[in-house]
Order: C-alpha cells, then sequence, then structure tokens
C-alpha cells in the first residue's frame, strides 16, 4: 500500500534523483551526530558517577548485547557472581561499575569480541513491582569477532627460510573455544603440522586446558642428521594474582634420528632410529618488563623443569632436565635529558642440566642422547658463534652437553637520526658461555654432575663482542650484527663477521 502523501514509484524516483553527494553529506552528519550523543552519554555518565560515586545501588541485571553465539552458561560464570543478589551489602555506584568493568575486561581478553566493548547504565521500566528507586540495569554492547580466520606468509628465521599457513576457529560451542591448526615448510624445518584446541576453565581467561598434535621433520646440519617427531601433550595453564604465569603438563612423543650425512660421526650414528619419549613438565614465568622485546627497566624469570622415563611414565630415554633464565633492564638517564633518553642497559643468563634418571624402576642410569642434550651457540644465544658451535663435538658433528651456562651484557642506544620512539636500536654487546658433556667414567651420578658443574668454572668461558641493529617488531625482535669471537677452545666453531637472527627469546 503506498504511503500517505505519495506512491511507492514517487519515493524510487526521488531516490533516483537524489544527489550522491548531498546523501554522502547526510550521512556524515547523521554519524557526527551519533558520535556527539555517545560523547554527551559518556559525559553524563562520567558526571553521574562523580556527583554520585557513593550512591548505594542495586544490580538487579547485567545484559550482554550482541552475543549471538555465546554460550549463556558461559556467560553467566561471569556475571552471576557480580550481582547485588548475590552480595550480603549493597554497591556503591563505583563499586559496582568497578566490578562489571573488570568482568567485562575478563570478556575482552577472550578475543571472541572485537575491541570497543561499550557499557550503559539503566532505570529498571517503572512497571516492574520488584524494582526500587537504588536499582540499576547494566547493558554491555559488543561485536562478535568471525568464527574462522586463515593466513598464509613467510617467515626469515635463525639461518631459515619457511612458508606457512594458519587457521583459527574462534568460539567453537559458544565457551571462547579454540582450535588452531599451523602447517610449515622451510629450508630447515622441512615440514611441521601442529593442532591445538585450547578452553577457559570456568570461564577464566587465566586458566586453560589445551590438547595439542604435532608432527614435524627437522634438519640438523650441526650434527649430520634429521629428526623426525610425532606427538601429543596435554597443558594445564594459569596466572596468579602477583602477576606470574604456570603450565604443567605431560608429553608423549616418538623421536627418529633418520637421514644421516656421509660423513656422520659414531655418535650421531649410535644414537640414530626411534626413541620413545614420556614425560611430565613445569614451566614458572615471571615477567615485570616493560616490553617484551626491547625492555627498557623491569625483569623477567623463567624456570622449566622436566621428568621423563622415570618411575610410571616409561618410554626409552630417562632423566630430569632444568634449565633457567633470567634478565634485568634498567633506563640509563643522560644529564640534560629531561625525558627518557631511550639508552638502557640489559643483561641476561642461562644455565640447564640434564640429570640422567633410572628408566622406569630398579635400573640403572643411561647416558642422554644426542635428541635431549642442550645446543649453544648462534644469532639467538652466544652471538659470534655457529649453531651448536659451543661444546663437545664428535668429528664434524655438535653433539651437544648436559650442563651450560651462558650470559649477556648489552648496552642500547636509540639512532641518532631516528629517535628514542621508534622501535629500532644500535646495540653494543658481550657474549660468553660454557657447555659440558657428563663424564663416562663411574657409576655414582651425582658425583658425575657434580665434577662436571665444577668444571663450569675451570678456565675463562667462550668469549664474543659486537655491534649490531636491533628491531623490535610487535611479533619478534630482529639483530643484525657484527660479532668477533675473542675466546673459543679447540674444535669450536665460531663465527666472525655479519650475523642475522630473528627471534622471540634472546640471550
Amino acid at each position: 500500500m503506498p504511503s500517505p502523501g505519495g506512491s511507492g514509484d514517487d519515493l524510487f524516483e526521488s531516490l533516483r534523483n537524489a544527489d550522491p553527494k548531498k546523501l554522502e553529506a547526510q550521512e556524515r552528519a547523521a554519524r557526527e551526530r551519533e558520535q556527539e550523543q555517545n560523547a554527551r552519554a559518556h559525559a553524563q555518565l562520567k558526571e553521574l558517577v562523580g556527583s554520585n560515586s557513593t550512591l548505594p545501588v542495586t544490580i538487579s541485571s547485567i545484559r550482554l548485547i550482541g552475543a549471538e553465539k555465546t554460550r549463556r552458561s558461559f556467560l553467566d560464570r561471569l556475571f552471576d557472581p557480580i550481582l547485588s543478589a548475590n552480595r550480603d551489602r549493597p554497591y556503591t555506584l563505583s563499586e559496582a561499575l568497578q566490578e562489571v568493568g573488570t568482568a567485562t575486561d575478563k570478556l575482552r581478553r577472550f578475543d571472541i569480541f572485537h575491541n570497543g566493548l561499550a557499557m550503559f547504565i539503566d532505570k529498571p521500566s517503572p512497571t516492574i513491582p520488584s524494582s526500587t528507586p537504588t536499582d540499576i540495569d547494566i547493558y554491555i554492547k559488543a561485536s562478535e569477532r568471525g568464527p574462522v580466520v586463515a593466513k598464509t606468509g613467510t617467515d626469515l628465521g635463525n639461518v631459515e627460510g619457511s612458508a606457512y599457513g594458519n587457521l583459527l576457529w574462534r568460539n567453537i560451542f559458544g565457551g571462547a573455544e579454540t582450535f588452531s591448526f599451523n602447517a610449515s615448510a622451510g629450508t630447515r624445518t622441512r615440514s611441521a603440522y601442529q593442532g591445538v584446541f585450547e578452553m577457559p576453565i570456568l570461564s577464566d581467561p587465566d586458566k586453560t586446558l589445551s590438547i595439542d598434535a604435532l608432527r614435524s621433520s627437522t634438519l640438523k646440519p650441526w650434527a649430520n642428521h634429521e629428526e623426525a617427531l610425532n606427538g601429543v601433550g596435554v597443558k594445564y595453564n594459569w596466572a596468579t594474582k602477583g602477576g606470574t604465569r604456570h603450565q604443567i603438563g605431560y608429553t608423549g612423543q616418538r623421536r627418529q634420528v633418520t637421514g644421516l650425512g656421509q660423513n656422520a660421526s659414531p655418535t650421531v650414528r649410535n644414537d640414530a632410529g626411534e626413541s620413545v619419549k614420556s614425560s611430565i613438565s613445569h614451566t614458572w614465568v615471571a615477567d615485570q618488563r616493560d616490553h617484551p622485546f626491547l625492555p627498557q627497566s623491569g625483569y623477567m624469570f623463567k624456570t622449566i623443569s622436566e621428568i621423563t622415563g622415570w618411575g610410571p611414565l616409561r618410554g626409552d630415554v630417562a632423566f630430569w632436565k632444568s634449565e633457567v633464565e633470567t634478565s634485568a633492564s634498567t633506563a640509563i638517564p643522560i644529564p640534560g635529558i629531561k625525558d627518557a633518553s631511550g639508552v638502557s642497559f640489559t643483561s641476561g643468563f642461562r644455565a640447564g642440566l640434564v640429570y640422567p634418571l633410572p628408566l622406569g624402576f630398579g635400573s640403572s642410569a643411561q647416558p642422554s642422547r644426542i635428541n635431549d642434550r642442550f645446543q649453544l651457540g648462534g644469532p639467538t644465544d652466544v652471538r659470534g658463534f655457529k649453531m651448536g658451535g659451543l661444546g663437545p663435538r664428535d668429528g664434524p658433528d655438535a653433539i651437544g652437553g648436559d650442563i651450560f651456562a651462558a650470559g649477556s651484557a648489552n648496552l642500547l642506544f636509540p639512532v641518532p637520526t631516528i629517535g628514542k620512539d621508534t622501535p629500532l636500536r644500535f646495540q653494543v654487546f658481550g657474549n660468553a658461555g660454557r657447555l659440558l658433556a657428563l663424564k663416562d667414567k663411574g657409576d655414582n651420578t651425582q658425583k658425575k654432575v657434580y665434577s662436571t658443574i665444577a668444571q663450569l668454572a675451570d678456565g675463562a668461558p667462550s668469549l664474543s663482542a659486537g655491534v649490531g641493529l636491533v628491531y623490535a617488531h610487535p611479533v619478534a625482535r630482529f639483530e643484525l650484527n657484527f660479532s668477533l669471537p675473542l675466546i673459543m677452545r679447540k674444535g669450536e666453531e665460531a663465527r666472525k663477521g655479519l650475523q642475522f637472527g630473528v627471534g622471540i627469546n634472546f640471550l
């Protein structure tokens, strides 16, 4: 039926004859009016809270607008605990908004909604008999992210180039569950496929459970072999109120040392073939740095502990493996400059130990395999040396060690023509490290470990120094350095000159 005052044909005719610039101006004016209204409402809310912050209120309901695929039971665990019906005393207005803001921040951290969650306050309808003058309804406006994200690209890393593809499926069952699948192929990691299913526990973004499966084939030219790996794992992650993070998990892997080079050493040939690893691990991280890749202040402390093959774990390798890593950064003020100068000093230290254990119950401890030993040297730890350039060798192969310690000192300062507000820095660095294998002689494992640890202080460590450029990209740190080895032991392989490194964890 035609609308009053004109026909449907008249309406379409007016649209055809409309000036596009005029329509665009009208739409722009409408958007501006909406922005002004939102700004006015925000100012009114701020004024209301400021003048009534101690006013007693009762939260009668919390409603999330735009959560079409998110499960109601998942949201109830977030918001039910802060409803006034579950408290023994009323909120003040500021307390109520703070509690809802905390819950909204948790919702944001699940990464299933777009940024820009908005919160509004309203009074319940006066037609509701149970409503009181102090009742408020809280509305949270949200927009869900797309469920599936796919991405492809290329990476240039530590002496390796690769192509990758990532697939992410969000909010699978409406409770912020995710499934990610990653596939890559490169010059060193021939192929790698990993699938991870992760879900929050009790609607808490700080507590997650994950199940993963991995299959990879990696070329290890420093030891003339290739390692094929198939594994599954279950991990539980949680964070404390103090800001530390924990992970405990179980991993089962079938490893194969294969693709031996023609000049592979007897040590590599002896470890060739399959081995089964069954382990429980725990990781603890306390990170108080102001930036993960280019810190100006703060510290980081990390420990990794792993028990493999001991007691009921079985498999065919058994050991306790422990690593510790720490770093600290401080800004260096320059006299006469009021603001931060951008100059900083960072020091780091890493150490690790592989302690042989009896396999199962009642057997004797066996020497470690090449799969499980530490490697040291390269552009992300002891610069100025090749990958695996430090430590024990058998002919042309770096066979790794059971005990290591390494340290670094880095002075970073802005590039003069660019300034301190960019992620680009010059650096001057010094690195030192030592990697040792347990002695085979003797049956007392404890004595062998203690005597090997004592050797770390026997003489100067391998040492290098250099200068370079550092770029802190949002997802990784890039370094291009000129390195000069200063002290090296017989058989170690240095790398004098330019060295390029990419990673998220540098010494």
